[in-house]
């Protein structure tokens, strides 16, 4: 772990040393094939969703009865006006999954970025400040876990109506305990080391160590709690989709599908199939690029 210098300027020698330490975590990440084919999988996602009214062939809500339920093009009666085949109101396949891209990646990192932000200022507070801070802080956290998150965001979603942004917020507010967790264990760590000590010995500010001292030696930790929270904060997404809790219907979800094509799986599978292989798809490879992250922030893991 990399220890900031409370003196630090913006040209000292300690740059050198960190863009080392930049350069042996670039080239331990692209060493594992793996993950160098889930962070293509990521960025062509990534490409689809902000793109998706230019990729997608049709309008993903554009109904046509004349044309319910086709097949594939690859399947008999398929089209190859219709790659991905139709769904029960005849629209095209393919279109609804690339635009249920956006949902499920804006949920994703919208919600873990604001449980990080929660969780990383509940940490930073309670592990640097110990005490009563420390113990009221840490027994909010134990209630929060006393509730399992998807059935609390069920109860918020049923009580206050089905929005993007509710979403959002309540997968945000129900998901700070483990970025709280761990960074409280590594600021108690980090908080009787020499760099803090002295900081504080020539009148540094606490917020001003915490911000300039502390977070920096815990975004290694953040980056892979982040990365993994996106693809839960997905499934959960399509999870509420699924149950009518999530968004609004007439937007395009993948979960929204899968609950559509439920009805399907025995006459017409691709209407469930696809939606369910795309969200798939997009969890395992957030999950394998949040362990590779977790295997080159440890140290050991560049001796590989």
């Amino acid at each position: 772990m990399t220890v900031m210098s409370p003196i630090a300027t913006d040209r000292t020698p300690a740059q050198a040393p960190a863009d080392d330490s930049r350069s042996v975590v670039l080239r331990a990440l692209l060493r594992n094939k793996l993950a160098v084919a889930s962070l293509t999988v990521l960025a062509l996602l990534l490409a689809a969703a902000v793109f998706a009214p230019l990729i997608a062939p049709y309008d993903p809500n554009a109904q046509n009865l004349l044309l319910r339920l086709r097949p594939p093009a690859w399947h008999d009666g398929g089209s190859s006006a219709h790659l991905l085949g139709t769904d029960q109101l005849g629209r095209d396949m393919l279109s609804r999954v690339i635009h249920g891209a956006r949902v499920s990646l804006l949920v994703g990192a919208g919600a873990a970025l604001l449980a990080g932000v929660i969780g990383t200022a509940v940490g930073l507070t309670s592990g640097y400040f110990g005490g009563w801070a420390d113990r009221t802080l840490m027994r909010l956290a134990d209630v929060q876990l006393a509730f399992p998150s998807l059935l609390l965001a069920l109860a918020i979603v049923g009580f206050v109506g089905s929005s993007l942004w509710y979403v959002i917020l309540i997968l945000g507010f129900t998901g700070w305990v483990s970025y709280a967790r761990v960074v409280r264990s590594e600021v108690m760590s980090l908080r009787s080391r020499d760099f803090v000590t002295e900081a504080r010995a020539i009148g540094v500010t606490d917020v001003t160590i915490m911000r300039r001292h502390l977070l920096p030696n815990v975004m290694a930790p953040l980056a892979t709690i982040g990365t993994l929270h996106v693809a839960a904060a997905i499934v959960a997404e399509a999870s509420l989709s699924y149950l009518g809790l999530g968004v609004p219907k007439e937007t395009v979800t993948w979960g929204g599908m899968l609950s559509d094509g439920q009805l399907y799986l025995g006459t017409s599978w691709w209407v469930a199939v696809f939606p369910g292989i795309a969200l798939m798809l997009t969890s395992l490879a957030i999950n394998i690029t949040g362990d590779a992250l977790r295997d080159v922030a440890d140290p050991k893991a560049y001796r590989r």
